[in-house]
């Protein structure tokens, strides 16, 4: 959520008519990276939580929650560790120290210090210039005009915002592929296993793995918006970051309690239900991609073979799956694409996410209202069904209000929703008119063939 550079809103300059004309933009300053601190701790505190939660499990025979528990953990660090080397490409490099701490599940610490130490460089450095130097061009709108700014990036600072990426990416990882699970799978225990000690402990993991997802999920969005629009410098307030992560905490905190709920309800008649949800949900992109008869891409990196691609490709689809088990993913893959995703503001595909989600949702808190065993003490399932809707409502509310009123690009868009809703609304009223007219005409047609 930080930025590496600044650049002011308006520069004092004259305003240009073309984007031939270029902008010399000043020199970037570089903030403390908060973003990559924060990720770090989370990572940490989530790992020592499971962990702990594990030997806990382990005490009391709990076997079959230890061995869930301990495989959600180790899944996402993995992963987490992978996504880093790949970011960083120290397979291509002479670091044995690097990668001995991600064999141990430990690189996101050293990747934190090395980023400090970056940081503490450029901060002892500030006012000299560096040897290399970089030329970066972005638009930016002024006045509803487009204007293109050059400005200067050194290596220090490029290094310190590839790291930024890396954490960001790793977030992602994180929250998706390893605290949705974990944090479903917790709140499970907790809700048909009330005997099971330490309810503390395992609220302490539950909490790290919800911060987690709600952290990852906002930066979901703002990496959408980063990657469909990336010739412009974008920039987010704290209003719009504020709409952003209200929207996601409601969405995804109301969606996890409706799939905890109906898994408690149905046990293990549950599965399959959940399981063919997202294995719809990992093949839709393959099957695109299949009748659209396009080629895979072989531009993703310069050095992977096919097979190297398509585990990329194969990565890349788990994790767009595990985002939209939960929340909207905010873009959509794209096999085909060297990019991909599709970079176009599709809203057709967000709408019949949210309208298939909401019926889902509202069948699984039916099955909880009128089947569920009793969960929580002196709480009516009636009345936790209905603020479970509402809550996922309210989410959807704030969405529209993001991509409405608050986008950084809104300007930019085709139709906004207001302009989509008042599309669907008017055709239904022209279909109305012509079944009317249609019924109508029948009764004249048939007394002047009489």
């Amino acid at each position: 959520m930080d930025r590496v550079y600044e650049i002011p809103e308006e520069p004092n300059v004259v305003p240009i008519a073309s984007l031939e004309d270029v902008i010399r933009g000043p020199n970037p300053r570089f903030t403390f990276p908060f973003s990559i601190l924060f990720s770090t701790f989370l990572y940490c505190g989530e790992a020592a939580s499971a962990l702990y939660m594990v030997r806990i499990y382990r005490k009391n025979n709990e076997n079959f929650w230890m061995t869930y528990t301990f495989s959600f953990f180790m899944f996402s660090s993995i992963m987490v560790q992978l996504t880093l080397i790949f970011v960083h490409r120290d397979l291509a490099k002479d670091r044995p120290l690097s990668l001995f701490m991600h064999l141990i599940l430990l690189g996101p610490v050293i990747r934190c210090l090395e980023a400090m130490i970056k940081y503490l460089t450029l901060w002892k450095k500030e006012g000299q210039e560096e040897p290399y130097v970089s030329l970066t061009r972005k638009k930016m709108l002024i006045d509803g005009q487009e204007v293109l700014i050059e400005w200067e990036v050194g290596h220090s600072i490029r290094t310190l915002a590839m790291h930024r990426n890396a954490y960001k990416r790793m977030s992602q990882i994180q929250a998706f592929l390893g605290s949705v699970p974990q944090l479903t799978y917790q709140l499970y225990v907790t809700l048909i296993s009330a005997e099971v000690p330490w309810v503390e402990v395992r609220a302490v993991l539950m909490f790290f793995s919800l911060i987690s997802v709600t952290y990852g999920a906002t930066l979901c969005n703002m990496l959408a918006i980063q990657i469909k629009y990336d010739d412009y410098k974008i920039r987010l307030g704290p209003v719009e970051v504020l709409c952003i992560t209200i929207w996601r905490t409601l969405e995804i905190t109301s969606r996890l309690m409706i799939l905890v709920l109906f898994s408690a309800t149905l046990k293990l008649k549950a599965v399959p239900f959940l399981v063919l949800n997202f294995l719809i949900i990992l093949f839709e992109p393959w099957v695109k991609f299949w009748r659209s008869g396009a080629q895979m891409p072989n531009n993703i990196e310069k050095n992977f073979s096919r097979v190297g691609t398509l585990v990329v490709l194969i990565s890349v689809t788990i994790l767009y799956a595990g985002i939209n088990f939960s929340c909207w993913s905010a873009m959509q893959l794209k096999l085909a694409d060297r990019d991909l995703v599709d970079k176009g503001q599709n809203w057709g595909h967000m709408g019949l996410h949210y309208s298939v989600r909401l019926v889902e949702n509202v069948i699984m808190v039916l099955v909880f209202k009128y089947f569920g065993v009793k969960v929580l003490l002196n709480y009516s399932h009636s009345l936790m069904a209905v603020q479970l809707i509402i809550a996922y409502l309210i989410s959807i509310g704030f969405m529209l209000l993001f991509f409405q009123y608050l986008h950084p690009l809104r300007s930019l868009f085709t139709h906004n929703v207001v302009d989509y809703l008042h599309c669907i609304c008017c055709r239904r009223h022209h279909r109305e008119r012509v079944e009317n007219s249609e019924t109508s005409c029948e009764p004249d047609t048939r007394q002047s063939i009489v």
